[in-house]
């Protein structure tokens, strides 16, 4: 999962393109209307968020193949992420989607999805990294940003929006068009690097040598480098050109804390 900029932007911004777009039949009187309800939708409360949240998340959950209770890689998972419960009062709940793709993200409600090709790329240790990672954007509220961004978007184009805490039903173009806004967000360096000392403290947290984190991305900046395979990496941390300089902070700031390189598993 990913982010955009700050909201009053966005906002003047999705005005200006949506008038000098191209796409779509809306009229201005019907672009004035979608831009209100977007600046609406900008000031999701947390309950309306997690409500518009649980459908996007169940109609992911409906376009992959969500892994059984007694498949191998969930019941690795379960044991990994056992007495991980909540995250800033939010209880998480883990799925595993079947695919080569190398990925993982969590969403405001607490939903954190790993797809089998990152674990089969990474041990325990590292992929409780990149859920660390993940689950620290939920809890630094990157997640939530992220996501009134995206209904923002939405919102503008289809004219939705929350009244009295009661939340629109999404069709499936209005929640395929959510995740594609999603797909093409990022988040900022900022928020990347706050995620990563998320990260790092929540596997000291969980008695984990942090170190694994800069040996998680190295994992994935190596995936990256290779032409043949880079395919694979769906929008976790290969898009960032600034890997290597993640790496490095990782690896330092683990070495000041007196913590030594894992030996690496074959």
């Amino acid at each position: 999962m990913k982010t955009f900029r700050a909201l009053s932007t966005a906002i003047i911004v999705l005005a200006a393109s949506l008038m000098t777009s191209s796409c779509g039949t809306l009229n201005s009187e019907a672009l004035l209307a979608g831009g209100m309800q977007a600046i609406q939708a900008a000031t999701l409360s947390d309950s309306e968020v997690k409500a518009y949240v649980g459908q996007y998340i169940a109609n992911e959950d409906k376009q992959n193949v969500v892994l059984g209770e007694n498949d191998p890689y969930t019941k690795r998972l379960r044991k990994l992420t056992a007495g991980i419960t909540q995250v800033d009062g939010t209880p998480l709940n883990f799925k595993v989607y079947k695919t080569d793709q190398v990925n993982a993200f969590a969403c405001a409600d607490g939903s954190v999805r790993v797809y089998t090709g990152l674990m089969d790329l990474m041990t325990d240790d590292e992929v409780l990294g990149v859920l660390g990672h993940e689950i620290g954007h939920v809890g630094l509220k990157h997640t939530k940003k992220q996501f009134q961004q995206a209904m923002l978007v939405v919102a503008a184009r289809y004219g939705l929006m929350a009244a009295g805490g009661t939340v629109a039903a999404l069709s499936a173009s209005q929640l395929g068009d959510l995740g594609q806004t999603l797909a093409s967000s990022s988040f900022s360096r900022k928020q990347e690097s706050e995620a990563d000392d998320y990260g790092y403290d929540f596997l000291v947290k969980n008695g984990k040598n942090p170190y694994f984190m800069a040996m998680a991305f190295e994992k994935l900046e190596s995936l990256n480098a290779n032409a043949k395979t880079s395919s694979a990496v769906n929008n976790l941390f290969s898009t960032h050109p600034d890997t290597q300089k993640r790496i490095s902070r990782m690896t330092a700031r683990a070495e000041k804390d007196g913590y030594k390189r894992p030996a690496t598993k074959k």
